[in-house]
């Protein structure tokens, strides 16, 4: 990879790449790899990003924990101020086990359960963002057996296609996603006499990865108008919702300058009356971490060239699951010539593979940092073929710390029942 692109927190010096002030080959000798690394400016950085970008609208800005629930990158977003969108029980409680507000949380999800409903009304949380007309009648229920009040908003699907991968669009009218557009008039309606619930707002999440302007403005106008059309027979708002999904640079995007964006929402949202609610992951924590690995082997015949590595899709599998880009580059240059070589893991499946045809000068025991990663990496591992999730490390500054450990192997069959 051409050097002229490292992601915020990245430097070469002396041919070595550091993150922060912490050359990455320190960061591999005293915790090993695979793992994953953050800076913490980067962090801090893109977060800044948003709320200067957006000041003269004073959104709430509500990181989406899926992207990366780590509690101390949790604790570090809520030091800055923000808030958090969350999509299960579970998230709900590493929010608030990392020092997060409850009165800053938003609860989207398809599939929320009773229990979780009862577990978020009770903690306070901001809004539940409700995305079917069955969940509505569930959680007015819930709320009336508690006593409580929960503030609701739709989650409409305003079928724009936002021009990402199939996989990762969300507000098509086929997505399992939200509230057909065509019907979240009438269940506004219902919503306002059922009770336990509080009409708060609306949202909508029309994908992610996306980087052009057009599908968020047309999902907004979309959106907007119902807004109007609600408040006109009564039913007025005090929310809008823009989810987030806006993109970053893995290769050679152009992502949405969020000025630009924060312009286009301020223009068009002048006189209504609604606060913004914004959603972001990806754009936070995305290209603030990397996966470091060791090139275990390199299997080269005359038919294909392979660097087989200690990290594996089990690690990373956006690339294994849809043919996500990665930049791959060398941790320390070598002045040998590169060769065209396939990036994969040890793990039993063909699929197994990190990146392809990646120009690489590297030997047998050579670091490589798989860029960009910081986003839906470490949140989406497994422990497919009984491998331990790697280590995750914080780099602020001139210090290094252990925010998870390395897994053992003996915790993957902890709570399984022993043999006879």
């Amino acid at each position: 990879m051409p050097d002229h692109f490292l992601p915020d927190g990245l430097t070469r010096t002396d041919g070595t790449l550091h993150i922060e002030s912490i050359p990455l080959t320190q960061v591999a000798q005293e915790y090993g790899t695979p793992c994953y690394v953050y800076s913490a400016a980067a962090i801090r950085n893109a977060y800044r990003e948003f709320v200067e970008a957006f000041a003269a609208l004073d959104p709430l800005i509500c990181y989406a924990v899926k992207a990366n629930g780590n509690l101390s990158i949790l604790h570090l977003l809520s030091q800055q101020g923000s808030g958090f969108d969350i999509v299960s029980g579970g998230e709900l409680s590493r929010v608030l086990a990392a020092g997060g507000s409850a009165d800053k949380v938003v609860f989207s999800g398809v599939g929320k359960s009773a229990a979780e409903m009862a577990q978020a009304l009770q903690a306070g949380v901001h809004c539940f963002n409700v995305e079917s007309a069955a969940e509505l009648r569930r959680l007015s229920q819930v709320a009336s057996h508690l006593g409580l009040r929960a503030p609701v908003s739709l989650r409409v699907n305003p079928d724009v296609d936002p021009g990402t991968h199939p996989y990762i669009a969300t507000g098509l009218k086929e997505s399992k996603f939200g509230v057909a557009y065509a019907d979240a008039f009438a269940l506004y309606e219902e919503a306002a006499r059922l009770p336990g619930l509080d009409v708060a707002g609306i949202d909508c999440h029309i994908g992610s990865q996306i980087t052009d302007l057009a599908p968020f403005v047309a999902a907004l106008e979309k959106i907007l108008d119902l807004a109007n059309r609600l408040r006109n027979a009564g039913i007025p708002l005090r929310h809008l919702d823009l989810g987030g999904g806006v993109g970053i640079r893995y290769r050679d995007e152009t992502p949405i300058v969020l000025a630009d964006y924060a312009r286009a929402i301020a223009e068009r949202l002048q006189g209504s009356g609604l606060r913004l609610l914004l959603e972001p992951g990806r754009r936070i924590i995305g290209n603030a971490g990397l996966l470091l690995t060791r090139v275990e082997y390199l299997k080269l015949s005359s038919d294909h060239r392979f660097a087989i590595v200690d990290a594996a899709m089990n690690d990373l599998i956006r690339p294994s699951l849809y043919e996500a880009w990665h930049e791959i580059v060398p941790v320390s240059e070598r002045a040998s010539p590169a060769a065209l070589l396939d990036v994969v893991g040890p793990v039993c499946e063909t699929g197994d593979i990190l990146g392809r045809a990646r120009s690489l000068a590297v030997a047998e025991g050579d670091l490589l940092a798989i860029l960009s990663a910081g986003a839906y990496g470490a949140s989406m591992g497994s422990n497919y073929n009984a491998r331990p999730r790697p280590a995750e490390i914080l780099v602020d500054g001139q210090s290094t710390r252990l925010i998870r450990r390395r897994e053992a192997v003996e915790e993957l069959y902890r709570n399984e029942w022993p043999p006879a």
